[in-house]
């Protein structure tokens, strides 16, 4: 599903008109980005967590070049859904 497709679902389930619901949408994933950006973690019960996962230094290899290089510390954007959520995803998605 894309955003276009969500903001149609949104609009035809509430009867507020898309680009309504288009600002709405596009709000709510500048204000997540900007949290997120402070180094904040943004909490959404019952649905999930976008969170900041810390990634250690770690060695790596540059197979083209056949050298050794060191991968730095840094921070990576991650989903933790609830586990409500996931299991309702488990119990009712089709094979």
């Amino acid at each position: 599903m894309t955003k276009a497709e969500i903001v149609a679902e949104i609009a035809n389930k509430t009867g507020i008109e898309k680009v309504t619901v288009q600002e709405v949408v596009e709000t709510l994933m500048e204000t997540v980005k900007d949290t997120m950006k402070k180094g904040e973690n943004v909490y959404l019960r019952g649905f999930g967590s976008f969170i900041i996962k810390k990634r250690a230094e770690k060695t790596g290899r540059n197979i083209s070049k056949g050298e050794t290089i060191i991968i730095p510390e840094h921070y990576i954007p991650a989903f933790k859904p609830a586990k409500s959520f996931v299991n309702e995803v488990k119990e009712n998605v089709k094979k």
